[in-house]
């Protein structure tokens, strides 16, 4: 870490100073080591910081910013302020943007597709969301989401299949939330980046999402939501997207699902229905949308039997168990057994826990991804 870096933290680190009196401050002095030459009088002179605020300005062995540093560098983390020309340029153009980034690996220059939905997502549409993800990411588009359960977490996944991914956190860089996604945090910052507007050792507080969400969609063209409840922090992050002027897509949702209820009312509102990566393709990057393969009739389909085709039609993407399925396809136990296992072995069907089972697409449905 460098000095003017070292600079940037102390002041990040100064108790009530927030990112409203830091911006204030870059705006009138520039740079760290201009702000702090300038000293208290010309900070509530030409910036109006209250002198509370000033004499808690920490001393440079303060040991609270001396740990801070040390686990920046430990981990190679960098500090991106406002005024810095590596800062992202469509974040820079929001209405209230950070002032101050952690980033951890290295920001993709390549357009960018912001992705969230439902933490408790159906196994439907995490599988939907790595496949359209994975689809973008290898057409150059970075995916950027909030690494949290089910949509954040299949979005992220899917990308890292064949391109970048971007996390941003509710919490210090430092810190992995939730704790189950640690091994998708190394991944993550391996081959793309992790980023956080909060300085290290800040608990993933509830009231820091609704500003990482402004993040979320600052960074993209344009924000694709996946499952999300009426009132969510999804919708926040649609939202804002509106504010900022990027194109909202949204999923079609069962009507009478909870996590359908937001995403269909996005749909009525004007946002962009999307069942495929074309659908986003064809919006904002139109020269690249002839590079995704059509869906194309299955073709194990043609292999099956009538009892099998029957078993396959009656699979789709939310999961039933094996006695509704015999019941459907009035099959005796053994002969759908059979029939499963033969579907299982083709990879037309895959088996949950508790006996119940989904259609798994083909590699020729999914693209060719």
């Amino acid at each position: 870490m460098n000095q003017e870096q070292f600079d940037w933290l102390r002041l990040h680190m100064t108790p009530g100073l927030g990112r409203v009196g830091l911006m204030r401050l870059m705006e009138t002095f520039g740079t760290s080591t201009a702000i702090l030459a300038a000293g208290p009088t010309a900070w509530r002179q030409n910036a109006g910081i209250r002198p509370a605020v000033v004499a808690a300005l920490p001393m440079v062995d303060d040991p609270d910013v001396q740990k801070a540093a040390r686990t920046l560098e430990d981990q190679g983390v960098s500090l991106i302020s406002f005024k810095d020309q590596k800062y992202p340029v469509l974040l820079r153009n929001i209405y209230d943007p950070p002032a101050l980034l952690y980033v951890r690996g290295r920001l993709p220059d390549q357009p960018a597709l912001a992705v969230v939905g439902a933490r408790s997502a159906s196994s439907a549409g995490r599988r939907l969301t790595t496949e359209i993800c994975a689809q973008l990411a290898s057409r150059d588009i970075t995916v950027v989401s909030g690494l949290a359960r089910g949509i954040d977490s299949a979005a992220h996944l899917g990308a890292l299949e064949t391109g970048h991914t971007v996390a941003i956190l509710g919490c210090g860089i430092d810190r992995v939330y939730p704790p189950e996604n640690a091994g998708l945090f190394e991944r993550i910052a391996a081959t793309g980046a992790i980023l956080s507007e909060h300085s290290p050792g800040t608990p993933p507080l509830a009231g820091n999402f609704p500003g990482r969400n402004r993040i979320i969609s600052g960074l993209a063209q344009g924000v694709l939501i996946v499952e999300a409840a009426e009132r969510s922090g999804s919708l926040h992050t649609a939202d804002f997207a509106l504010e900022q002027g990027r194109e909202v897509f949204a999923v079609p949702g069962p009507v009478y699902s909870r996590t359908g209820r937001g995403v269909n009312r996005l749909l009525k509102e004007g946002a962009h229905l999307v069942t495929e990566a074309r659908d986003i393709l064809e919006v904002l990057w139109p020269e690249r949308a002839g590079s995704v393969p059509l869906r194309t009739d299955d073709p194990l389909s043609k292999s099956l039997n009538e009892q099998q085709l029957a078993v396959y039609q009656t699979l789709g993407e939310e999961p039933l168990h094996v006695d509704e399925i015999a019941r459907k396809c009035r099959l005796t136990a053994m002969e759908l057994s059979s029939i499963l296992l033969h579907l299982e072995l083709q990879g037309g069907a895959t088996q949950l826990p508790g006996t119940r089972y989904i259609r798994q697409r083909t590699p020729r449905q999914r693209g060719g991804l």
